[in-house]
């Protein structure tokens, strides 16, 4: 049995659920209890990632250098992550920021399609000799040849694996078979799935993962995360126990940190009637706060929102869609 590397992206994922606001205590706090509990890889900072804090996508609570110092002084077996999207993050000011911090994990992400953007950021980390992923997001998107040809490139850019994310909770574990055993079968490096849970697959999914051959898996405490949430790693770790896969995480300990995390989730993420629909259009999940607001301002069903936005194939960036898809079904309400 392979040994299963957790990314608990708690810090970062969750970050969504809370609109960005989670503070230098929250951070410090679940940080001491996941390195305590044994968690691989600890992803930290604003739910889009580094240098993503802004009007469009939300501004963060904290600097990302407040939450990448503050979890580096609580860490020291369990890895620093962050999640990068050229376009938000630069190299020389917010990757060299956080190499110089100390984090340790670069993830680099993009949409399923575009790994060609990642090039000079992957290549840039790599040259710095830190450890670097390549992320393809929203990986429902592409038909399977796509999506190992774009893995492929972020191979060859110099990723030491690939983690495809279900960005929009919408997959079954048939088509998470099917993209893991293809990635399996044409990459070197690491393979990796990022679930969430607008169709309550999320922990099915994960496992479908691992036994297709995926070796890196994401998930939060208490499934904190955009939408519906992620993969829950209180289920996922025990069930990977269950079934004789090693994390390395302490079970117990992984439960008390569940209990620290209640301590900043207002709301524990749940699969609503809009997080169904995301999930079946294909839509971002981290859209739902977004989505519900602007319906009850323009009096729309935000049902006929998500369908509408999957219809449209609109991606995490392209929050103004939101805005004009509401004054459009408005319009036709009127």
């Amino acid at each position: 049995m392979p040994k299963i590397l957790i990314s608990d992206s708690t810090l970062r994922d969750g970050n969504h659920a809370v609109r960005h606001q989670l503070s230098r205590h929250d951070i410090a706090t679940y940080a001491e209890a996941a390195e305590d509990a044994g968690i691989g890889v600890l992803e930290v900072g604003h739910g889009n990632g580094l240098g993503a804090s802004s009007m469009q996508v939300g501004l963060s609570k904290e600097t990302d250098t407040t939450v990448l110092e503050t979890a580096r002084k609580q860490l020291s077996n369990t890895l620093l992550g962050v999640h990068v999207i050229p376009g938000f993050a630069t190299k020389e000011r917010d990757i060299q920021n956080a190499i110089d911090i100390g984090v340790d994990v670069f993830r680099i992400a993009s949409h399923v399609t575009e790994a060609d953007i990642t090039q000079r950021h992957i290549s840039y980390v790599r040259e710095k000799g830190k450890k670097v992923f390549g992320v393809l997001m929203m990986s429902h998107m592409a038909n399977v040849d796509v999506l190992v040809e774009e893995a492929l490139k972020m191979e060859y850019y110099g990723a030491q694996g690939v983690i495809i994310m279900d960005s929009a909770g919408t997959y079954m574990p048939s088509d998470v078979a099917e993209r893991i055993t293809a990635l399996r079968a044409a990459l070197e490096g690491v393979v990796g799935f990022h679930g969430h849970n607008n169709l309550s697959l999320a922990v099915t999914n994960s496992l479908e993962a691992i036994k297709c051959g995926a070796s890196m898996i994401d998930g939060c405490a208490k499934g904190f995360g955009a939408g519906a949430g992620n993969t829950q790693l209180e289920p996922l770790i025990a069930l990977c126990g269950r079934l004789g896969y090693d994390t390395g995480v302490d079970l117990y300990k992984m439960l008390d940190a569940s209990d620290v995390a209640k301590t900043f989730i207002d709301e524990i993420p749940t699969i609503a009637p809009t997080s169904i629909i995301s999930g079946l259009s294909g839509v971002f999940s981290g859209f739902l706060k977004r989505v519900e607001v602007v319906s009850k301002e323009f009096k729309v069903d935000p049902r006929d929102v998500f369908l509408r936005l999957g219809e449209l194939k609109v991606v995490a960036g392209q929050e103004d869609m939101i805005v004009k898809v509401a004054i459009e079904l408005s319009k036709k309400g009127a």
